[in-house]
């Protein structure tokens, strides 16, 4: 520091275009010449000398000084924002970071006709984790009976066709299985999926629009994925293999209790407006201003696991390694889930094989992807599937194939 009171460092900037920090390498610059000036020029400014080491962390400081206030500048922009300072800004919109959900497998039930299987009675998979069922379930005369069971412990429990069977015993009761992998649970909503709801939340304050229906669905506890549509016209219409009533509106929703999905739908939807959809609840209206509170029916549909196969051949070399497979099959289930920043694959959604790519490249240089496909049965030739308004697709490492070209 001269007797001016100037310095060599070069300042930051904040303007118009945000928060620009100065390269540390020119503050270190700045900072040597201060000392040296301090010292009346006669210092060598060698990093390996005493003055090159103080100069060295005086410069780290002011870096990570600046390194701090950049975060925090990026930390009010929603699109930037992450942890803490997005939680912040959650808070505006009355919005909270949503909690771990558990995956659901969709089992069959079999053994002798009128058996009844308790609320809550567990199975377990291949891996050791158990599975409650969400409901009570009686064997019907053809001594079977299908259900929901939900993982004890939440997360990305990936639950593989077929890898399902009783873990408590009761009398009567045979055998269970699933026929399709289990609705992957999903870990504590992310970065990306929390800017996505916040902006999708803006609706919240209508009645009528699908945003805003989609919005108050989306904030029910547990629920992981909504599909909102409708039909205004006077004659039944099919969209996206799904056939809507003339003027109604459609939501399919996973996870979540009944009543609650309902209630969210209740409040939002334009009055009038039909419902469609295979699960129907009566919902007393909560207002407290009614001395005997009326009943609406509402419809909303659950979707129908629908297991995608994804297809791999990557270039054979001698740096594959062994664990190739299960690397391969990693990236891609967390690429699927979206835990790489992408899109979750949704209901009603389309995947393409392009998305899969990135995921396999950050592997390593040995994972040269030569052709990904996929579809919705063994051995897929295509490059895109597309779910129906009432399908929800679900991936498994038994449906990931890997082999060398």
């Amino acid at each position: 520091m001269s007797v001016s009171n100037t310095t060599s460092v070069p300042a930051p900037v904040l303007d118009a275009t945000g928060f620009i920090m100065p390269e540390e390498g020119d503050i270190l610059s700045g900072v040597l010449a201060d000392i040296n000036a301090a010292f009346g020029n006669t210092l060598n400014t060698d990093l390996s000398t005493p003055q090159g080491q103080l100069a060295t962390s005086l410069t780290a400081i002011l870096g990570d000084a600046y390194d701090q206030f950049l975060a925090l500048a990026n930390g009010v922009d929603p699109v930037r924002a992450s942890g803490r300072m997005q939680d912040a800004i959650g808070r505006i919109y009355f919005l909270s970071r949503q909690p771990a959900t558990a995956t659901v497998v969709t089992c069959v039930c079999t053994g002798a006709a009128g058996t009844h299987i308790p609320q809550g009675t567990l199975v377990q998979d291949q891996s050791g984790n158990s599975y409650a069922a969400d409901t009570n379930l009686t064997l019907d005369a053809t001594g079977t009976a299908q259900g929901t069971f939900t993982c004890t412990s939440t997360g990305e429990v990936i639950c593989p066709a077929g890898s399902v069977g009783i873990s408590q015993s009761l009398a009567g009761w045979s055998s269970v299985s699933n026929p399709a992998a289990g609705v992957t649970g999903r870990a504590v909503e992310g970065r990306a999926a929390f800017e996505e709801r916040r902006r999708i939340s803006v609706a919240a304050n209508a009645v009528g629009p699908l945003d805003a229906i989609s919005a108050s669905v989306q904030a029910v506890s547990g629920v992981t994925d909504v599909y909102v549509a409708d039909n205004s016209t006077a004659a039944s219409v099919t969209m996206q293999g799904v056939t809507l009533a003339p003027h109604s509106l459609y939501v399919c929703a996973n996870g979540g209790a009944d009543a609650d999905i309902a209630l969210a739908i209740l409040r939002k939807k334009p009055p009038g407006c039909a419902c469609n959809g295979s699960t129907t609840v009566t919902v007393v209206d909560p207002a407290s201003t009614y001395a005997t509170p009326p009943a609406y029916v509402v419809s909303f549909q659950r979707p129908t696991p629908v297991p995608v196969y994804v297809a791999v051949s990557i270039a054979s070399s001698a740096a594959v390694p062994s664990t190739a497979t299960t690397d391969v099959q990693a990236a891609i289930q967390s690429a699927f889930l979206g835990n790489d920043g992408g899109t979750r694959a949704r209901i009603g959604g389309a995947l393409y094989a392009s998305r899969f790519y990135a995921a396999v490249a950050t592997l390593g240089v040995w994972a040269q992807s030569v052709e990904i496909t996929l579809g919705t049965s063994p051995n897929p030739t295509g490059f895109t599937v597309q779910m129906q308004a009432d399908q929800i697709p679900t991936l498994d490492p038994t449906t990931i194939t890997v082999v060398q070209a």
